[in-house]
């Protein structure tokens, strides 16, 4: 029996497309030709890079997904929202043009227009992902739902599937918080909100983490009136406070309300729309909107997966794991969002190739030695990596901070962005970097320096050295260099040196 095709909507040329790559309708799977070396579970990105990269080495592979291939990146993540984003953006600079001395007079965005190019751009991109693509590469892809029947074998659409190792991949969706009404009010979450094809006119977004703060600005930049319910007394809680202080000035400026450090009592539906109560500690509030969006966290895809029959350990946050991905079943490895607290595309990447050469090679590769970065795709963007200031308190490590802000970068100024800083966390026992925090338009596209530096043990000094073209604002980095290396010049240091060069007149 063929698995049933998911429902992509609206059902237009672009998303007929995408589900032709990534779930083809009246596909029969093929049949289970004996014992596969590696079995991976979820075709997302962790489970993609698994099993292209087990076939290329020759490996038998067999790649079983349920839903869409691509996963959540593709279909509702990382492409959809970085496409609608990009629209956002263009909308904002034609608002926001007369400061350039350029005439603008924009009264209206065609959301259904954004939205199919957004569509249109993740059909394209769905070929990469495509079950096509992957059998050509080796891999025997399997769609429907596979659960464990034993500690070697599971059953996809009435078939056996037996394995020497596999690779659990099966990611996350968006969390669902328990409140009182909100299920019967309706809501969005990032799974269904790419669907729409009108703008809706007020909407509320739960949660001032990375998804609600991306798609909170979006929908305002394209016309919405936009309110953010934040559990967390500011944006972005987990970030640097001047990140989030960067951001909430920003977001205000531009026009979208917060409500932060909102308790959130209950939701109903009311003849103007949906009316949602939370009390922010000024009393109860209420707040009517036309559309909710929940944004309030990521839950592990867990279930249906008969995970206690392969004897594979697991909590309500995913799967459990140690350092090298490996399963309490020694032959079972698990990689992305279902074992990670890194919840990022790069990294599923990154842990997957971790997971394969284990797995394979009975490797020892540790996921704790990778340095992995993320970024929040705001305007201006959040990227961090490595240790926080609050972090290295907490564990009693002594850092000296470089800070150096947007307003002294010629490209920043000439952008007329100048809102930002770059900040370093420089070891004061042996001057090594422990990480950084970059808040600019081009923070995803500069961090990237700062974790070579860190995965090679590098010195700030030794980014001093580094030429970038000018100007750019990613020169910040080098300046931060110059500073940390002048901070180091010692009054007596400079005495001595001037005494020198009188000597040498």
């Amino acid at each position: 029996m063929a698995p049933p095709v998911p429902d992509v909507l609206p059902a237009d040329e672009y998303n007929r497309v995408l589900v032709e790559n990534a779930h083809p309708p009246n596909r029969k799977n093929p049949q289970p030709r004996g014992r596969y070396n590696l079995m991976v579970i979820g075709a997302g990105t962790a489970g993609l890079v698994s099993a292209a990269g087990a076939a290329a080495l020759g490996a038998k592979v067999a790649l079983v997904e349920r839903h869409l291939m691509g996963g959540d990146c593709l279909n509702y993540g990382c492409v959809p929202s970085k496409a609608l984003i990009r629209a956002a953006r263009a909308a904002y600079a034609v608002k926001d043009a007369s400061r350039f001395g350029v005439a603008s007079d924009l009264h209206h965005t065609d959301f259904a227009a954004a939205m199919r190019w957004m569509r249109r751009t993740r059909a394209q991109i769905s070929i990469h992902d495509s079950v096509e693509r992957f059998s050509g590469l080796g891999a025997e892809v399997f769609l429907g739902d596979a659960h464990f029947i034993s500690k070697h074998a599971v059953e996809v659409e009435g078939a056996r599937i037996e394995f020497s190792k596999a690779i659990i991949a099966t990611g996350a969706r968006a969390a669902e918080p328990n409140i009182p009404g909100l299920k019967e009010a309706g809501y969005l979450t990032n799974e269904t909100v790419f669907s729409l094809t009108e703008l809706p006119r007020r909407l509320i977004v739960l949660g001032g983490g990375p998804i609600g703060c991306e798609l909170a600005q979006s929908f305002h930049r394209m016309g919405s009136e936009v309110s953010i319910l934040g559990h967390a007394p500011r944006l972005l809680p987990k970030e640097e406070s001047d990140a989030s202080a960067v951001l909430t000035h920003r977001f205000r400026r531009e026009g979208i309300t917060l409500f932060l450090g909102a308790q959130i009592r209950q939701v109903g539906r009311v003849q103007s729309g949906k009316r949602v109560y939370f009390d922010a500690g000024e009393g109860q509030k209420d707040v009517v909107c036309d559309e909710i969006l929940v944004a309030v966290g990521r839950a592990p895809n867990i279930e249906g997966l008969g995970l206690e029959a392969a004897d594979v350990k697991f909590t309500r946050q995913g799967v459990i794991v140690d350092d090298h991905l490996r399963t309490s079943n020694p032959d079972i490895y698990a990689a992305g969002d279902i074992a990670s607290r890194f919840k990022f595309t790069h990294a599923a990447e990154a842990l997957a190739r971790i997971a394969l050469q284990n797995a394979l090679f009975l490797g020892r590769k540790k996921a704790s030695n990778l340095v992995i970065p993320w970024c929040t795709y705001t305007d201006p963007e959040v990227a961090h990596v490595g240790i926080y200031a609050t972090e290295a308190q907490e564990r009693g490590i002594e850092i000296e901070p470089v800070d150096l802000g947007l307003n002294d970068n010629d490209r920043a100024v000439t952008d007329g962005e100048i809102e930002g800083f770059i900040r370093i966390f420089i070891a004061k026992k042996d001057r090594t970097l422990l990480g950084a925090a970059v808040v600019s338009s081009h923070a995803g596209e500069s961090i990237g320096e700062m974790v070579l530096a860190m995965q090679n043990k590098l010195r700030l000094s030794d980014l001093s050295g580094v030429i970038h073209p000018y100007p750019t604002q990613a020169d910040i980095i080098k300046r931060a260099g110059d500073a940390s290396m002048k901070s180091r010049l010692k009054l007596w240091m400079k005495r001595l040196l001037t005494k020198i060069f009188e000597l040498r007149r």
